[in-house]
């Protein structure tokens, strides 16, 4: 890679700041369209862990629909509510430093998208959680949950419901929540590996300023 000592404080920002909104792009336009996370396994928002016990007790009494439709709920939220928030990872990309970026050139595979994700990762997760909850109302998770979670086949699912209950202070799950931080995972994820093509594969490289940044040895 390109020796920071060689690049103007000013090409090392830019390029890094252009790497993260190529990055970003690209994960919004790959997931935030439909089947964008639950055509992907490597992002796929799987079920909550306090519900995994339900659903295969669920599956066993034959209402495997409903469990499939909760699921395919929480990747369609997500999926709806990644292309409103483009503009919020833009303002996040533009805040970079100088001395953010010096160590972040050398530094690893994903060194800028975990640097982006240490420094703006809360903040981004409490402007897009209200995005996330109107996603959520829309395509119904609450529905599908409370489909999954009903006592529709008798006493069997009914006691297990029951003891999840005694386990956990809380009977009801945030779903706002959890579908915000899977979310922001899969970005993360999908930002970083792109960072990752960049500093790896020159065919990634597609500006000048890219090639500038990242394309010495």
């Amino acid at each position: 890679m390109t020796s920071t000592s060689a690049l103007s404080g000013g090409d090392v920002v830019a390029g890094l700041k252009q790497a993260l909104a190529k990055g970003t792009t690209h994960a919004i336009d790959t997931l935030g369209r439909h089947n964008g996370f639950w055509n992907n396994p490597a992002v796929r928002i799987p079920l909550p862990g306090r519900l995994k016990q339900v659903a295969q007790l669920a599956r066993q009494l034959g209402q495997g629909a409903k469990v499939d439709a909760f699921q395919l709920s929480l990747n369609r939220a997500a999926e709806k509510a990644v292309p409103q928030v483009a503009d919020l990872f833009g303002q996040a990309i533009r805040k970079m430093t100088l001395q953010d970026a010096r160590g972040i050139l050398s530094g690893g595979d994903h060194a800028a998208t975990d640097y982006f994700r240490r420094v703006e990762g809360p903040a981004l997760a409490a402007r897009i959680q209200p995005i996330v909850a109107r996603a959520t109302n829309s395509v119904g998770v609450t529905r599908h949950y409370k489909a999954l979670v009903s006592d529709s086949r008798g006493g069997t699912l009914g006691s297990a419901l029951s003891l999840l209950g005694q386990s956990s202070k809380h009977n009801d799950l945030d779903l706002d929540t959890y579908v915000t931080h899977e979310a922001l995972n899969g970005l993360f994820k999908t930002i970083g590996d792109e960072e990752k093509a960049i500093r790896e594969h020159p065919a990634a490289r597609t500006t000048a300023l890219l090639k500038k940044v990242f394309g010495g040895r």
